[in-house]
C-alpha cells in the first residue's frame, strides 16, 4: 500500500471535495434546477430515436433516449443552455433552450443519418480519458452498436469482433473463445486484457476469459473498443498485444424494460442424415429506470442461455477418436496427418464401457446470469456505482495446455464500487470464481481433466483498487493522466491443482499474493498540427520482478479529418498460476512395481532400508504430471507502430497499421523437464540410503533405474523426478525461450454507398522471424495465426428493417500449443442476421452464424464447428 500513499496524498483535497458535495442536503443542492425533456426522432422518417444521448453542455448532465425516442433530464441547470444529441450514425446537433427553474422544459430534436466518420467518434481505451478517435494515439476499432445488437442472441460476445482487422477468434464448442491479437495464440490465450467497466474479466487461476460467464449481452453492451498493441504503459500486466474495453450503460441511458426470447437449431459433427438435430434456447431481461428527482437509477439484468455443443467424447482404447472426428475437416491427411489424443473421462451426461465406447448425450452447455446496478448522480455530474452479480455456467469445454477440461459447474461472483468525475475516478472490485462443491458432503464434480479424469477444482479471489486523475495544465495545451493500483489475488485448488501445505512442504496452494501499480501519461500539443504523448507504469508483485513499461508517441493532424501517428510501446504478460504452480495429472499413472522388484535382487543390500514399493514413493502408481515452473521470467515485447486514419470524403474512411514488435522470453508450451534442464527438476535422486552404500553403488543403481526404464519407456527414462514436495514424478513443466521479431499491416476501410447500404473490409497481413529458437527438444515456436486473413460486410438499414451479413476469409496455418499440435485448414465462414421493428416495442429477427456449414476446427484439439440459425424477438416499454 506505500504505492498509493503519493497518489492518496495528491488527491486527499479533491476527496474532500467530493465528499462535502456528495453529503450536501438534497433540497438545497437542487434549488436552481430544473427538468428538460422531448422526442427525438429521425429527420428523413419521422421514426422515434432509441439510444440517442442528450447531454446538458459544459456538465456532465445527460440523459438517453427509451424506446418512444423520449428523454427527460432532471436537475438541468437553470437558465440559457445548449444541448447536444450524438448518437453513432447520425449527425451530432446541439439546440439552444432556456430551461426554467424548479419548472419543465420541452426540448425536440430531428437527427439526420450520417455515414460513420471517424472524426466525429470519441474513444477511452486509447489514453484512459475521452478523446476524438481520430486522434488517438494507438490503432483502435470501435464495434458498431448494430453489430453489438445483432449478437447478443448468439450469447457469444467474441463473435462481435469478427470484423475487425488484426483480430484472430478461435472458437471450440460453444463458448470456448480465444480473442488474440498479432500473432502467437495459444490455447488459453492471455494477450489482450479484457475489462468490463474497468474491471479485469480474467480467471485469477489461468489468467484466461470465461467468455459465458458475461453479467449482461452484447446488446446491452452501451460502447466496445478494441486498443490493438502493447498496452502496458497504461493498463499494466497481459495488456500485451491489446486492451478490450467493454462499457455498460448508466441506468439513466437505458431507461426502461426489455425483454429478448429467442432459440434455434445447430448441426452438430455427427453426420446423422439432417441439416439440424441441436437446439439453443435464450431469455435475457432488463429493467431500469430513475427516482428520487433524477438522482438514483437502477439496472437490474437477468437472463438464461442453453444448447447444444460441437464438442465430442474421445475416450476410445486406441486413441483415433481425434482422428475420426477431424477426418472430414482435414483436406490432406497425409501432408497434415491428424495426432491421436488419449482421454479417458467422457463428456458430462454421457457413460464410457471397458472398450472406450459412449453412450448417452452430452448435457447442454448452460449460462444462468443476473446482475444489478445502482447509480448516484450528484450535483457536480459525478457518479456513484455500485455493481454486483453473479454467472453460473455449466458443461462448458476449454482447450487448456494438458489436454480439454469440462467444466461442470462454477459460479462467477462479482461487486463494483466506482466514484467517477470528469477529472478524478476511484474504483474498487471483487471477482470471484468457485469450482468447489457448495455442499461438503456433495461430490467433487466441478471440473475435471477429460485426458487424466482428474477433479480440478478452485475457489479463487480478486480484490482491486484503482484511483485515477485528470489535471490540464498550459492554457488546455497539455494533459497529464495518473494513478496507481494494488490487487490481491487469492486462489485455493484444495490440493487438484497446486501441491498442498504438509508436515515437510511449505506449500503452493492457499496462496495469496499482491501487485501494485503506478502509472502516468502526459500529452502536449507541440503545434497546432502535433500532439506529443509520453506515459510510463511501474509494477512489481509477490510473482514477478519490478517491470518498467514506458510510451512514447507522436500524433500529426494536417486537419479535423486526417492524422498519421507513431509510436514505440512496451508491455508484458506474467506467467499464470498455472504456469508457476501447476501440480496435475497430465496422463494414466506408471507402475513401477516389477522395476523395484527386479533391482532388490543385485542391490538388495543398498536398499534395505527402503519399505518395499516405496523406491520410488508409491512405486505402483508413479504419476505423470504437469508441473509449474517458479522460476519463469515474464515475456516482453518491445513495439513500434505507424498508422493513418482519416476520413477520405463524408462517405468512406480508411484505417492502416503497420506494426514491429520484438519479443523475449516466451513461456513455452509444456514440455519434459529432460528438455528444457530446469534447475528445480534435476534427474530423479535415490531416496536416503544406508551410511554405507559407497558410491559406486550408488552411481551404479541409478545408471540402472535410468537405463532399465528407458528401455520400457523413453519418455520415462528421460523425465523421472521428483516435485516440489519431494515426491516422485514423471515430469513436463514450463520454461522460458526465443527471441522473435513480428511484423504486420492491418486496413480496415469503410463506404456508406448511399442512405441505407453500407460496406466494410478488412484486411490483415502478418510475418515473424525467430531469431533465437528454444534449445530444448521437441518445442517449436509457432504463431499459431495466419500470415492473412480479411472480412468484408454489408449492411444496410431503412425504416424499420436492419440486415447485415459478414464474410471472414482465413489462410491456412500450423498451430502448436500444449498437448495438441497440428494444421488449421483454411476457413471462409458467412454470418448473416436480419431485424425488423414491427413497432416502436416490438422487434423480430434472425441471426445466423456459419451459415454456409464450413465444417472446420479453429482451435487445435477443439472441436469442428458447424452452423447455427437463431431467431427471436425483443420487446421494450
Amino acid at each position: 500500500m506505500r504505492l498509493l500513499t503519493p497518489l492518496l496524498a495528491r488527491t486527499r483535497p479533491a476527496l474532500l471535495l467530493w465528499s462535502a458535495a456528495l453529503l450536501a442536503p438534497l433540497p438545497a443542492a437542487a434549488q436552481g434546477n430544473g427538468t428538460v425533456k422531448g422526442t427525438v426522432t429521425q429527420a428523413a422518417t419521422g421514426q422515434p430515436l432509441v439510444g440517442v444521448i442528450v447531454t446538458v453542455n459544459g456538465t456532465t448532465v445527460k440523459g438517453a433516449t427509451n424506446t418512444r425516442g423520449a428523454y427527460s433530464i432532471e436537475n438541468a441547470p437553470a437558465g440559457a443552455q445548449t444541448l447536444t444529441f450524438r448518437w453513432l450514425g447520425y449527425r451530432p446537433i446541439q439546440v439552444s433552450a432556456t430551461i426554467a427553474a424548479n419548472g419543465t422544459t420541452t426540448v425536440d430534436a430531428k437527427m439526420e443519418q450520417l455515414p460513420i466518420q471517424l472524426s466525429e467518434l470519441q474513444v477511452t481505451g486509447a489514453s484512459k480519458v475521452p478523446e476524438r478517435a481520430v486522434e488517438a494515439p494507438a490503432a483502435f476499432s470501435i464495434v458498431e452498436p448494430r453489430v453489438l445488437q445483432a449478437n447478443g442472441i448468439t450469447g457469444q460476445l467474441p463473435m462481435a469482433l469478427r470484423d475487425v482487422p488484426g483480430i484472430d477468434i478461435a472458437q471450440s464448442g460453444m463458448n470456448d473463445f480465444n480473442v488474440n491479437a498479432r500473432g502467437f495464440n495459444s490455447s488459453l490465450n492471455r494477450r489482450v486484457l479484457v475489462l468490463q467497466d474497468g474491471r479485469d474479466l480474467a480467471i485469477a487461476f489461468l489468467g484466461s476469459q470465461e467468455w459465458n460467464s458475461m453479467p449482461v449481452p452484447s446488446d446491452d453492451i452501451s460502447k466496445m473498443e478494441l486498443i490493438r498493441g502493447p498496452g502496458s504503459a497504461l493498463y499494466g500486466a497481459n495488456a500485451f498485444f491489446g486492451v478490450l474495453n467493454i462499457t455498460t450503460p448508466t441506468a439513466r441511458e437505458v431507461a426502461g424494460t426489455k425483454v429478448t426470447l429467442g432459440g434455434g437449431l445447430l448441426r452438430p459433427h455427427e453426420q446423422d442424415g439432417s441439416s439440424f438435430s441441436g437446439t439453443s434456447i435464450r431469455a435475457d431481461a432488463r429493467t431500469a429506470g430513475v427516482f428520487y428527482k433524477g438522482r438514483l437509477g437502477y439496472r437490474l439484468n437477468a437472463g438464461f442461455n442453453q444448447s447444444d455443443s460441437w464438442s465430442q467424447s474421445r475416450t476410445s482404447v486406441d486413441c483415433l477418436d481425434l482422428r475420426r472426428e477431424y477426418a472430414d475437416a482435414v483436406e490432406d491427411q497425409a501432408k497434415h496427418p491428424i495426432q491421436t489424443s488419449c482421454e479417458v473421462r467422457p463428456l458430462n451426461g454421457q457413460t464410457r464401457d471397458a472398450a472406450g465406447v459412449v453412450s448417452g448425450q452430452p448435457k447442454d452447455t448452460r449460462n444462468i446470469y443476473g446482475s444489478g446496478r445502482l447509480d448516484y448522480y450528484m450535483n457536480n455530474g459525478s457518479v456513484l456505482t455500485a455493481d454486483a452479480g453473479m454467472a453460473q455456467v455449466e458443461n462448458e469445454l476449454f482447450v487448456t495446455g494438458i489436454g480439454r477440461v469440462q467444466v461442470i459447474k462454477a459460479y462467477r461472483p462479482y461487486a463494483r464500487l466506482a466514484w467517477a468525475s470528469q477529472g478524478f475516478n476511484v474504483m474498487a472490485y471483487f471477482n470471484g470464481r468457485n469450482a468447489l462443491p457448495w455442499r461438503a458432503w456433495k461430490p467433487a464434480e466441478q471440473q475435471f481433466s477429460l485426458a487424466s479424469g482428474a477433479p480440478l477444482l478452485e475457489s479463487s479471489r480478486i480484490f482491486h483498487l484503482e484511483g485515477q486523475d485528470i489535471e490540464s495544465f498550459a492554457d488546455g495545451k497539455g494533459r497529464l493522466v495518473f494513478g496507481a493500483s494494488a490487487r490481491n489475488y487469492r486462489v485455493n485448488t484444495s490440493g487438484s491443482l497446486m501441491l498442498p501445505k504438509t508436515a515437510t512442504f511449505a506449500g503452493d496452494d492457499k496462496r495469496s499474493d499482491y501487485y501494485y501499480a503506478t502509472f502516468g501519461q502526459i500529452e502536449y500539443q507541440l503545434s497546432p498540427t502535433v500532439r506529443g504523448v509520453a506515459a510510463a507504469r511501474v509494477d512489481v508483485g509477490t510473482l514477478i520482478e519490478p517491470q518498467f513499461s514506458p510510451k512514447l508517441g507522436l500524433v500529426f493532424s494536417p486537419n479535423e479529418k486526417n492524422s498519421f501517428r507513431v509510436t514505440m510501446n512496451r508491455a508484458f504478460q506474467t506467467p499464470n498460476y498455472s504456469e508457476f504452480f501447476l501440480h496435475a495429472g497430465a496422463a494414466p499413472s506408471v507402475n513401477l512395481s516389477a522395476l523395484e522388484a527386479g533391482l532388490r535382487g543385485p542391490f538388495a543390500a543398498a536398499l534395505t532400508t527402503i519399505p518395499s514399493g516405496a523406491l520410488f514413493t508409491t512405486s505402483s502408481a508413479v504419476p505423470v504430471v504437469a508441473l509449474g515452473n517458479r522460476d519463469l521470467q515474464v515475456e516482453t515485447t518491445l513495439g513500434f507502430e505507424a498508422g493513418y486514419r482519416g476520413d477520405l470524403s463524408s462517405s468512406v474512411y480508411v484505417t492502416l497499421d503497420a506494426y514491429l514488435n520484438r519479443i523475449r522470453n516466451f513461456v513455452t508450451d509444456l514440455l519434459p523437464v529432460s528438455s528444457l534442464n530446469v534447475p528445480s527438476y534435476p534427474y530423479w535422486t535415490l531416496p536416503a540410503l544406508p551410511s554405507a552404500v559407497n558410491a559406486a553403488t550408488r552411481s551404479a543403481l541409478l545408471a540402472t533405474i535410468k537405463s532399465q526404464l528407458t528401455a520400457a519407456s523413453a519418455f520415462a527414462g528421460a523425465n523421472l523426478t521428483r516435485d516440489a514436495a519431494g515426491k516422485t514424478v514423471i515430469a513436463l513443466t514450463y520454461g522460458n525461450a526465443g527471441k522473435v521479431t513480428q511484423y504486420g499491416i492491418e486496413a480496415g476501410l469503410g463506404w456508406q454507398i448511399n442512405r441505407s447500404l453500407r460496406t466494410d473490409g478488412t484486411l490483415t497481413l502478418f510475418d515473424y522471424t525467430v531469431n533465437q529458437d528454444q534449445v530444448a527438444k521437441g518445442d517449436s515456436l509457432l504463431a499459431n495465426t495466419p500470415a492473412a486473413k480479411g472480412t468484408i460486410s454489408l449492411s444496410y438499414a431503412e425504416r424499420q428493417l436492419s440486415a447485415a451479413t459478414s464474410l471472414r476469409v482465413v489462410k491456412g496455418y500450423s498451430w502448436a500449443a500444449g498437448a495438441f499440435a497440428g494444421y488449421i485448414e483454411p476457413n471462409v465462414t458467412l454470418d448473416a442476421n436480419v431485424a425488423y421493428d414491427l413497432n416502436n416495442n416490438l422487434k423480430v429477427f434472425l441471426n445466423g452464424t456459419n451459415v454456409l456449414d464450413n465444417r472446420k476446427f479453429s482451435i487445435y484439439g477443439g472441436s469442428v464447428n458447424g452452423r447455427r440459425i437463431l431467431g427471436g424477438v425483443t420487446t421494450r416499454f
